[in-house]
């Protein structure tokens, strides 16, 4: 099985991937609980990263080595979860006495189809974050997703009937709705590391409005910001709404209307040319934006102060 070294090997069915590794073939072909220790660790050298077409839910504890993902290592050993949705490249650096141990689901985006969690699982920001952002379990926390992967594996290895599709999706949705509620508790019990990522957003942003660039590039994105922070956009966003309340997006609205208040305060700029200024390209949408943040159009605010 030869590859190109430079592009990543597309892995369509999770059949493909039990072939893969070595594996019996799957019970279902749209869902699989794969255990890790059953895995054997050798890998093809020519193949340096993979696709899967399908959402994956790892448990991973008892590490005898290192995985890296992309260019970032995890910073835990034990008790770690992390969510990929389909489509997303994986690259995987593995020490070649690692010892792997914990649960995987696989499911393809056809099991779902026709139920609401198709629609819902976009809602669950987790399955774009980076690896580096993996949640770390406490030891309750993880005898509770273990005792429900558990329970999908034994609907999974039961005889496929009328119902297992409904039972194994339900055990899907509680422990996603479980998964929800542990990130947003580390987001508290890593406080310092949040507050660290908060303070380095508010500065970010400062010299960002304070300097060149707004006028240069225009207003910054989640996406420029999320980069310029080494996090996923999803993560940051929800990292910042469990500290503040407040997505990604609004805090670069809120440093805006700040820069914008006293540019309007300080100058004999019009608002056109402050809008310019400040990265729109439509006056309109400046004044209703700031209308919106402050109950007062610019000129008005800007009249108030004169």
């Amino acid at each position: 099985m030869k590859k190109e070294t430079n592009s990543p090997y597309i892995i369509n069915s999770i059949s493909e991937l039990h072939r893969l590794l070595e594996l019996p073939k799957p019970k279902h072909p749209l869902v699989s609980v794969i255990n890790l220790n059953e895995i054997k660790c050798h890998f093809d050298e020519s193949i340096k990263s993979f696709v899967y077409n399908f959402y994956s839910v790892c448990t991973k504890k008892d590490f005898k080595g290192k995985l890296k993902y992309g260019q970032n290592y995890y910073d835990f050993d034990e008790g770690i979860m992390t969510f990929f949705s389909p489509g997303q490249v994986i690259s995987t650096v593995v020490d070649e006495d690692i010892a792997l141990s914990g649960i995987w689901l696989v499911i393809h985006p056809d099991f779902i189809q026709n139920y609401a969690l198709a629609k819902n699982i976009k809602d669950y920001g987790f399955f774009s974050y980076a690896v580096n952002e993996a949640l770390h379990l406490s030891d309750k926390e993880e005898a509770m997703i273990t005792d429900i992967m558990q329970n999908i594996d034994t609907e999974y290895c039961s005889i496929i009937d009328g119902f297992s599709q409904d039972v194994i999706l339900s055990h899907i949705e509680l422990l996603l709705n479980y998964s929800n509620r542990f990130y947003n508790r580390q987001f508290i019990t890593r406080k310092n590391a949040s507050n660290d990522l908060l303070s380095n957003l508010e500065k970010l942003l400062l010299d960002y409005f304070n300097g060149n660039k707004v006028q240069e590039f225009g207003l910054p994105t989640v996406l420029y910001i999320s980069e310029q922070l080494n996090v996923s956009p999803n993560y940051l966003s929800d990292m910042l709404r469990s500290l503040t309340g407040q997505s990604t997006q609004q805090h670069i609205h809120d440093k805006l209307i700040e820069k914008a208040k006293e540019i309007l305060t300080t100058t004999s700029l019009s608002v056109s040319e402050i809008a310019y200024q400040l990265g729109f390209e439509y006056p309109q949408s400046f004044s209703k934006l700031f209308k919106s943040k402050t109950n007062f159009s610019p000129l008005e605010f800007k009249n108030s102060f004169n």
